[in-house]
């Protein structure tokens, strides 16, 4: 198993998918495949069970499942992590045991969901139990969109205090949090990049990689980023600038992002199957859009 460190928690790091059939059950080979086939891109990292994982869809065995599958597949060339996120501590320290005992190397986690607002002291406590349960590197998710709750950079230094904080994915939007976050945290936790068209600006600023969906729809390029990022602006990251900007655009725009992305991931010819219940399919007008675009960008095979 690749240890998560604050060194090792760095480049390209997708959520992954989860490939369901028409029935809802996971097409356990199509993962794997899915797996290999993002290391093989450039992934320092899988990200199992995250937002566009359809992690709301998953229960703890299934989450559990799908880590073994990854950690299996990865066979120790990158580290594995698993969403453990629950509005409360003891479910959220279940997942974290689960992803323990399936080998996974860390566990990603937001503050607590649906209760809207939080108090320090409640903030410390959930991070420090879940530290003290299962005694594994955790990183942190800020995503006010999802939870609501924003994770001050304050909060993020006080949690760094009371629990094995190794990173956080930084998802809030907004390049002076981002600015400052790397600033005075950068040299004591990897401070991850969110969304997709913040990357670039992200590691030119010194942050030490992104974790997130989209990115991998520009196949080897996505392993390139963090390179691209650090050199001054030139055609190459204007390019990739502009794409990342297009696609995440595009699959917000479209459906629910879990059914634009995995239709985007059909077209390109990857096995990622149907979104589970509450989702539908993306079809119609809004899937030939999404052809439309990938093909105009270039991503599409044969282009």
């Amino acid at each position: 198993m690749t240890m998560l460190t604050k060194d090792t928690l760095k480049g390209f790091v997708p959520a992954v998918v989860t490939p369901f059939d028409a029935r809802g059950e996971i097409m356990a080979d199509a993962f794997s495949d899915i797996v290999e086939h993002l290391i093989g891109i450039g992934a320092q990292g899988i990200c199992v069970a995250g937002d566009n994982g359809e992690s709301w869809a998953l229960d703890r065995d299934e989450r559990a499942r799908l880590t073994r599958i990854a950690v299996e597949r990865s066979a120790g060339r990158v580290p594995v992590m698993m969403g453990c996120t629950a509005p409360g501590s003891r479910q959220t320290i279940q997942y974290a045991q689960a992803a323990r005992d399936a080998g996974a190397s860390g566990v990603l986690v937001m503050p607590q969901t649906y209760v809207l607002k939080a108090t320090r002291e409640e903030l410390l406590r959930r991070f420090e139990l879940l530290g003290k349960a299962v005694d594994m590197p955790i990183v942190l998710y800020n995503s006010p969109r999802r939870a609501v709750i924003e994770l001050s950079i304050d909060d993020v230094e006080a949690i760094t205090s009371v629990a094995p904080v190794v990173g956080i994915k930084e998802s809030n939007r907004d390049i002076g949090h981002l600015t400052r976050l790397i600033h005075r945290m950068g040299d004591r936790i990897a401070v991850m990049v969110g969304p997709a068209y913040y990357i670039l600006i992200g590691s030119a600023l010194g942050a030490p990689g992104f974790i997130a969906t989209g990115p991998e729809l520009l196949g080897k390029t996505a392993g390139r980023l963090m390179e691209i990022g650090r050199k001054a602006p030139d055609a190459d990251y204007v390019d990739a600038h502009h794409k990342l900007t297009i696609v995440y655009e595009t699959l917000m725009s479209l459906g629910t992002w879990p059914s634009s992305f995995k239709a985007a991931l059909n077209l390109q010819g990857l096995p990622a199957g149907v979104p589970r219940d509450p989702l539908l399919p993306l079809g119609g007008a809004q899937l030939d859009k999404l052809r439309a675009t990938l093909d105009e960008l270039g991503l599409l095979p044969g282009r």
